[in-house]
């Protein structure tokens, strides 16, 4: 790997900062030109061929005062370990990504470049508010993936992205890793309390970002972040979405860029599954595990646990080991897979309120149930 030059670096920037300059004029310059160095040797009146007069003029003027503080910046950024640039022309700029229509002119990257290029890669991408199952899925579907040998990428945010970052992370396997594409600048940890799970990614993986340094999360940047996800990728899990997700919208993109689409079902009772539905309806596969993907993506599927098979804490998954009392197995029984609410499952039961709510407490401790807002329970698993 190759740093870049001082000097390249100040074309790049100056390129991407000029006034009226963004990536369909930066695109288009380069196209006619070449490198950024060639823009700048260009006459205005070559220029305004292709760009407006003021936009000529800004880009052949000297560079001013809050350019040279942001070049300086990102010089000090870039002497640090581990922390690269990565331009267009770039070898280590990721290949797959450059197979789609506005990829970024330029990204920096913090950590281990070599994964951007040297596995497969699947997005996983969901809601921000998502459910203890939904967590636990994005968990249990990156970790397998990543055991399989591919780089799970996702956004950093709360909810499925951090689930999805944290189970790849605890893959078994030589080259598991994860890819956190971000929406601020690479200096910026969003949202903070995600601090630790980003020293982590960028310790063992990569985190990514085509915004410049010190900028600020701003609700426009997302949108643009998902694209990277999904061009960096085979393919994008949606695992909780609600209809108007931003999760979506990735899915969307991926469809654009010729990436697969996968989505897990869930209640039909429950909002953050509709946008699942949706995506399945219009054509997404529907995946039950990871090995469902794999085989997809015609990648070797790695050693997976059933419904009936033992989990990594030495449990068995099936809901006979989940309860422990009679009285908490009929709960589980009536329950079943859908939301209920606590009399409608006191009418199934038989039990008392009281009867009914110790043994669905002591479910929830056990991480078998999860309590909802209105009383209302869901079984886990």
């Amino acid at each position: 790997m190759i740093k870049i030059s001082e000097d390249d670096l100040t074309d790049w920037l100056q390129l991407l900062c000029t006034d009226g300059v963004g990536d369909m004029t930066a695109h288009k310059l380069l196209t006619a030109f070449g490198l950024p160095l060639n823009v700048f040797k260009q006459s205005h009146t070559t220029l305004t061929k292709l760009v407006s007069d003021k936009v000529a003029r800004a880009l052949l003027a000297a560079p001013n005062d809050a350019f040279q503080a942001q070049l300086e910046t990102t010089l000090s950024w870039l002497a640090q370990p581990e922390n690269h640039i990565l331009t267009l022309d770039s070898t280590d700029y990721p290949q797959h990504l450059l197979t789609t229509a506005d990829a970024p002119m330029l990204l920096y990257a913090k950590g281990r470049i070599e994964l951007l290029n040297d596995h497969p890669a699947l997005a996983i991408v969901g809601s921000r508010n998502a459910t203890t199952q939904g967590l636990n899925n994005a968990e249990q579907f990156a970790r397998e993936l990543a055991s399989g040998g591919l780089s799970v990428v996702s956004g950093l945010a709360l909810g499925i992205d951090a689930a999805a970052h944290r189970g790849a992370l605890a893959a078994q396997h030589a080259h598991a890793s994860t890819i956190a594409v971000i929406g601020t600048g690479a200096d910026i940890i969003y949202p903070a309390r995600n601090r630790d799970l980003a020293h982590q990614i960028a310790e063992r993986g990569v985190i990514l970002s085509e915004f410049p340094l010190g900028f600020k999360a701003l609700p426009n940047n997302f949108p643009r972040r998902n694209r990277i996800i999904s061009g960096l990728s085979r393919g994008v899990l949606v695992v909780e979405a609600a209809l108007q997700s931003g999760s979506l919208i990735t899915a969307r993109q991926a469809a654009e860029q010729n990436r697969e689409v996968f989505a897990i079902p869930g209640s039909i009772h429950s909002p953050l599954a509709r946008g699942c539905h949706s995506l399945i309806r219009q054509g997404a596969k529907l995946v039950e595990s990871a090995a469902d993907i794999l085989e997809e993506l015609q990648l070797p599927a790695v050693a997976l646990f059933s419904s009936t098979e033992r989990t990594p804490n030495g449990t068995e998954n099936n809901s006979e080991a989940d309860a422990d009392s009679p009285t908490q197995q009929l709960i589980l029984d009536k329950l079943g897979f859908d939301p209920c609410d606590l009399d409608s499952l006191a009418e199934r039961t038989g039990l008392s309120i009281a009867e009914l709510s110790g043994g669905l407490m002591m479910l929830e401790l056990s991480g078998v149930v999860e309590k909802r807002v209105g009383n209302v329970y869901a079984r886990l698993g």
